[in-house]
This record gives C-alpha cells, sequence and structure tokens, in this order.
C-alpha cells in the first residue's frame, strides 16, 4: 500500500477520535486549559515540518508573516477551537464530530466572499445536504441533547472555514504545514494571554460578570498529577499533533484532494468511537444525518474529481 494511504488512515483515526477523546478525558481538564495545551504542543510538534517546508519553498518569514499568524491564529483557534471545545463539553461528541466535517462547505462559502470563488450547482447541492443532514441529526422535534452545543459547534465549523481560506495565500507560499504550525502556536498564545488576564481579580469578575466565567480562574499546569500525563500526551501528541503531522504527510505523499479522504472518513469514525467508548446512543436519524452530510461533502468535491 501507498504510505500516503497509510498516513491517510492514520489522519482519519486519529481525528475521528478527537471529540471522544475530549470528551472521555473531559473532566481531567478545564475546556480552555486543554485547548491552550495542546494547540500549543501540537504546534510545536510541528515546527521542525514547518521549517523543512520554508526550505522547500525557499522562503523567509518576515514580520507582516507573523502578523498574518497572528491573525489566523487568532480565528481558528482563540475563536473556532474554543466554540468546538465548549461544543464537545455541553453537547455529544458524535454530534460535534459529525456536524464539524460540514466545515469544507463553510469553506466554499468563504472562498466565494474573499477569494471569489464561483458557488456553483455542487456547492449549492452540498450546503442544502449538509442543512437537511444537520435537521436530521439535530431532529428538532425529538432532539435529546442541547442546542446550545449544536450552535457552538456549527460557529466552530464557519469559523475554522473562514480560517482555512485566509490561510491559503500564505499556504501557496510557505506550505500548508507552516501556516498551520504557527497559527496554532499564535493562537495558543493569545488565548493564553487571556487566560493569564482571567487569573487577576478585575478580570475575572468582569469576565464573571458578563457570563464568561469559563474564562476566569483557568488552571493551566498547576493541577496537572502524573495521572493527566496519558490523557494528555494522547490528546495533544497524538491527536492535535500527530494527527496533522500525518495529514501534511500524507498531502506530501499524495495530494491534497486524496489526503482530503481522511475527513470523510472522520464522521463515521467519530460516531463509532462515541458509541463504543461514551455509550452514545446511534440514532436513525443520526445515521440518515451522517449520510447525508457525507454525500453532501462528496458532491462539492465531484468537480475537482471529474477535473483530475
Amino acid at each position: 500500500m501507498n504510505k500516503g494511504y497509510l498516513f491517510i488512515l492514520t489522519t482519519a483515526f486519529l481525528f475521528g477520535t478527537m471529540e471522544t477523546a475530549l470528551k472521555f478525558f473531559g473532566s481531567l481538564f478545564h475546556p480552555i486549559q486543554i485547548t491552550v495545551l495542546r494547540f500549543f504542543i501540537g504546534g510545536f510538534m510541528l515546527l521542525p515540518l514547518a521549517r523543512a517546508a520554508l526550505k522547500t519553498h525557499g522562503a523567509v518569514l518576515t514580520k507582516k508573516d507573523y502578523l498574518f499568524f497572528a491573525k489566523a491564529g487568532f480565528i481558528g483557534v482563540f475563536v473556532s477551537m474554543i466554540f468546538y471545545q465548549l461544543a464537545v463539553v455541553y453537547g455529544k461528541a458524535a454530534v460535534s464530530g459529525v456536524l464539524f466535517s460540514c466545515n469544507p462547505i463553510f469553506v466554499a462559502v468563504w472562498a466565494h466572499f474573499l477569494l471569489h470563488e464561483t458557488i456553483d450547482r455542487y456547492v449549492i447541492s452540498s450546503l442544502v445536504l449538509c442543512a437537511v443532514g444537520t435537521l436530521s441529526i439535530v431532529n428538532p422535534f425529538h432532539f435529546r441533547g442541547t442546542y446550545l452545543s449544536v450552535i457552538l459547534i456549527m460557529l466552530a465549523a464557519v469559523t475554522f472555514g473562514l480560517y482555512s481560506v485566509m490561510g491559503r495565500p500564505a499556504c501557496q507560499r510557505l506550505g500548508g504545514v507552516t501556516v498551520t504550525s504557527y497559527s496554532f502556536i499564535f493562537g495558543a498564545a493569545e488565548l493564553l494571554v487571556l487566560v493569564l488576564l482571567g487569573r487577576t481579580a478585575p478580570i475575572g469578575h468582569l469576565l464573571t460578570s458578563a457570563g464568561l466565567s469559563v474564562f476566569a480562574d483557568v488552571p493551566l499546569l498547576e493541577t496537572l498529577t502524573p495521572s493527566h500525563l496519558p490523557a494528555l500526551c494522547y490528546i495533544a501528541f497524538a491527536v492535535t499533533g500527530a494527527g496533522y503531522a500525518s495529514y501534511f504527510m500524507a498531502i506530501e505523499l499524495t495530494n491534497p484532494l486524496t489526503a482530503s479522504l481522511a475527513f470523510f472518513i472522520k464522521p463515521i469514525l467519530a460516531t463509532f468511537f462515541a458509541a463504543m467508548f461514551l455509550g452514545e446512543t446511534v440514532m436513525p436519524n443520526m445515521l440518515v444525518g451522517v449520510g447525508l452530510i457525507l454525500i453532501g461533502s462528496l458532491t462539492n468535491l465531484y468537480p475537482k474529481l471529474k477535473a483530475k
């Protein structure tokens, strides 16, 4: 088997376990704490690949690049991943995993507005199918979760789509792994600043008064014990660091289109692992929703497959 496909399967497996791992180990970490730690660790794990990519592209980072990383990190980590983490905390892991997989559809929409790419009938069909799939999963008349978690995960998908699109020009010049690595580090650093401010009495009180107590008095390293290390290693080193490293290796050994297959396998695995390890019930409407979202995603991908 081509090594590239092994990396695709590895990526799909690691990303497919992401929501289940965050939910399963959720009681060990504060949601903001684990977000800061996993993106710092993941970002630094990708640095060797990022430096190699810079050499390959013959690029040197400038002040403008670092400012871009700060902006991309704010959208991709500070905003999107906070929505994502809180969605997992408040809702079902399987639902979060499947709905977040809609983000490539939002990439197409953002690309239309920011990069002036055409929204064709395939994109429109994808949006409709994903919307119907989402409604099937949520099942408004018999919903057993929390609407807050659904809203949060959709906001995470929308903002992560924006993060993906705004990084395209930089990815072409610097390499995708470079943009991912540095934006993860900058985003985690920005979130760390908020965490440190939230640990001060005035800001902590202000955040709590504003209904944002989740950002007040967030622990960092002081609550970690040796018993936390296996969970932290899996979430930060394996899922975030190795997961993204595997994805970029898959791109290098195949191509971006083929590597994206990992994201079509992810919702199936996310549903399976949530049922196996968290005991989440997979209802028929959930399976229908997963199917519709997969068809919608493939519909969005069809023109590229046809061209290839």
